[in-house]
């Protein structure tokens, strides 16, 4: 209905009309190859802090307790945290996030990290010519913003 409304105004102002191409359905082989990233390739945390002690000892393949996590970064970064409890907000946000995994174990608690994986598919012609004239109409903003 719309589409014949749309049709008589053109013809009344003496336009022509140019109904428009259909798109074609979007196939996995239209869409192009993606390439699969996780998401702590692009996380960093600031350095020498509990989030960045934390993700630096803790892995994706095991499951690691409160006494390990202390002693790998007593290991690895020469810090002691003399009450453990100031890790414990860190990791439950963590694990609140979706970041991190935890489990009870024989009555002590174990965490690991997870492996939030994303999907990158190459940015079309169509879409990068969209991102520079973006750019032209806003020379503001920052690469981080488009």
């Amino acid at each position: 209905m719309f589409e014949k409304i749309k049709i008589a105004i053109i013809r009344l102002l003496g336009g022509k009309y140019i109904p428009p191409k259909p798109k074609a359905p979007q196939t996995q082989e239209s869409i192009g190859p993606q390439e699969i990233h996780t998401l702590w390739d692009y996380l960093t945390f600031r350095e020498n802090t509990q989030a960045h002690h934390l993700s630096t000892v803790i892995g994706f393949e095991e499951l690691v307790d409160m006494d390990e996590i202390r002693r790998r970064i007593q290991e690895i970064f020469h810090v002691e945290y003399k009450n453990e409890r100031s890790l414990y907000p860190y990791l439950k946000t963590l694990v609140d996030i979706g970041l991190f995994e935890t489990m009870d174990v024989g009555g002590k608690r174990k965490w690991r990290k997870k492996p939030v994986l994303l999907r990158k598919r190459p940015v079309t012609e169509e879409e990068d010519a969209m991102a520079a004239v973006t750019a032209q109409q806003s020379p503001n903003r920052t690469p981080l913003d488009r």
